[in-house]
């Protein structure tokens, strides 16, 4: 697929999605969310993708919106509405993708980029990558679910601060308050990244789109519903070849080969 925006690149089943407009630092415009929403549709559309990954080329990861389109001042409310809906469908998109998506944050992930961080199950984090919410700072405000998933990831309190405030975090920073789920040296980073995915990839995808979607949902849930959720997980789970593979493979002391059937 080729895309304007986008380098979309797929191997030993994992997908990766490079933003690709260094020149802005990845800066977000409408054709960026159309493209991505593109992307992410062929990666949970092909069996062979287990795992994604987003990730920046250049010096950033994503600094959010484009403030030079903004401040052309050249969309009508309507086009400026469909332009943030934009942002809104993307996150909504990797938090319910059925595949583990991983943030790769190589550099700055600010405004729109930190929401698509925070919206994916990892953020994997390069030490002298930044992380921030600076939308409070200069007069707009937060999208992609970011008021419900910041809190449970990180707690209230340090919710708030990062909200409030708009301080950024480096990789150790954000790995120590939970944010990060991992924090690797630069120079070694994608190596690091391309590593933790495939381990993802190896896994049992319909035990994953399964673990995914109730972790997800979880918090929404009481106990009692959770343990119904899982049953049916459970059963249904021990109806795929996938199932019949994975007991065969611990009988006989061998990695299991999952096919998603």
């Amino acid at each position: 697929m080729n895309f304007e925006t986008l380098i979309y690149t797929k191997s030993d089943g994992i997908a990766e999605i490079r933003f690709n407009r260094p020149h802005r630092m990845n800066a977000v415009i409408k054709a960026f969310y159309d493209e991505l929403q593109l992307a992410l549709d062929d990666a949970e559309q092909d069996v062979s993708v287990r795992s994604v990954v987003l990730t920046g080329e250049g010096r950033a990861f994503c600094v959010g919106a484009d403030m030079k389109e903004h401040g052309s001042g050249n969309r009508t409310p309507f086009q400026r509405r469909q332009y943030l809906r934009g942002e809104q469908d993307v996150c909504r998109r990797i938090f319910a993708l059925p595949k583990p998506v991983i943030a790769a944050v190589n550099g700055y992930a600010l405004g729109a980029g930190a929401e698509m961080a925070i919206a994916s199950d990892f953020i994997l984090m390069a030490d002298s990558a930044q992380i921030g919410l600076p939308e409070i700072s200069i007069g707009t405000f937060l999208g992609g679910g970011v008021t419900h998933l910041l809190p449970q990831l990180i707690g209230l309190a340090k919710a708030r601060e990062l909200v409030f405030l708009g301080d950024r975090l480096d990789g150790t920073q954000a790995h120590a308050i939970g944010l990060a789920t991992r924090v690797f040296p630069a120079a070694s980073f994608m190596q690091e990244v391309r590593a933790f995915a495939a381990r993802l990839a190896e896994k049992a995808p319909i035990s994953m789109a399964l673990a995914k979607e109730q972790l997800n949902h979880g918090i929404l849930r009481g106990m009692e519903a959770a343990l119904v959720a899982e049953l049916e997980g459970m059963t249904f789970c021990t109806t795929t070849r996938d199932w019949q593979e994975g007991v065969d493979a611990f009988a006989e002391k061998r990695k299991p080969l999952f096919r998603g059937e």
